[in-house]
């Protein structure tokens, strides 16, 4: 989903891009994906019709991370966890060219420890890029610098990254970044006053929608993140920061249940699949 809606960022936007799965099947769902997001903004007035093929043809989906070869930007969007991460880029480091920035689409892993597992020529071109879901509608992305990473590397990267039309914010290396640091704090604490049974999901959103002017509730918006990634980073930050991270219980029956959110049809809400 997320490196789906990533690539048809820059496509949209004029660029060519390659897009990278684990399958030449799952890479196509994200094509399919890329034209349903087309299709809903078309529907919305929000896109010309005339530009969705062009648009669609400028995103080669691929299972091969060698196609790569020639990109001069790279950014990975794969599972949250960093033996996988860390196979992708020692792979991307000896199939990049040199001058190639690559990127991590992290939500709460060190870049700086990430880049050790490229050399430290390409350490001064390796940085975070932490796009927020969906992708394609949400302006912001952290930019986070690792500690070899050259400052010519974060304003190239601002400066694609304003291209696409989104807001770069620079963010230091620290565990969890800006966003995730504050909104697992009053996400986590949510699903205690869930699990403590002082109101329910609905009442828990609608005060914080209405009371704290947010646009969407913290349990719903837990639902569309999906609850596997969830527990994930709530892991990461509980073994950095201590008890204020400690993971939710009840998150974690659900995980252990399948029931990840939106994406399986039931999270703290129920959903038509």
């Amino acid at each position: 989903m997320m490196g789906a809606e990533i690539a048809l960022c820059f496509a949209k936007a004029g660029y060519e891009v390659v897009m990278s799965d684990v399958s030449v099947e799952l890479a196509a769902k994200g094509k399919a994906r890329q034209a349903s997001v087309l299709d809903r903004s078309i529907q919305k007035g929000k896109f010309d019709a005339a530009q969705k093929e062009p648009t669609l043809s400028r995103v080669i989906a691929t299972d091969k991370l060698t196609d790569m070869t020639d990109c001069d930007l790279v950014i990975e969007a794969v599972l949250e966890d960093f033996e996988i991460k860390s196979k992708v880029f020692a792979s991307l480091d000896s199939i990049c060219k040199e001058e190639c920035v690559i990127a991590s689409n992290t939500s709460s892993i060190s870049i700086t420890k990430l880049a050790t597992e490229v050399n430290k020529t390409r350490a001064k071109k390796f940085l975070g890029t932490h796009f927020f879901s969906p992708a394609t509608v949400m302006k912001l992305v952290e930019v986070i610098p690792g500690y070899l990473c050259a400052q010519e590397t974060v304003g190239f990267i601002k400066e694609v990254l304003q291209a696409i039309g989104k807001t770069p914010v620079e963010v230091k290396d620290v565990t969890g970044f800006v966003v995730n640091r504050l909104f697992h704090v009053l996400a986590l604490e949510a699903c205690r006053l869930l699990e403590e049974g002082v109101a329910s999901a609905e009442d828990i959103d609608t005060a914080c929608m209405l009371g704290l002017g947010h646009p969407m509730g913290p349990l719903k918006l837990l639902d569309l993140m999906g609850h596997d990634l969830n527990i994930k980073v709530d892991e990461v930050l509980f073994s950095e920061y201590g008890e204020r991270f400690r993971p939710s219980q009840l998150m974690r029956k659900l995980v252990n249940a399948g029931l990840y959110g939106k994406k399986t049809g039931e999270g703290f809400y129920q959903y038509n699949k």
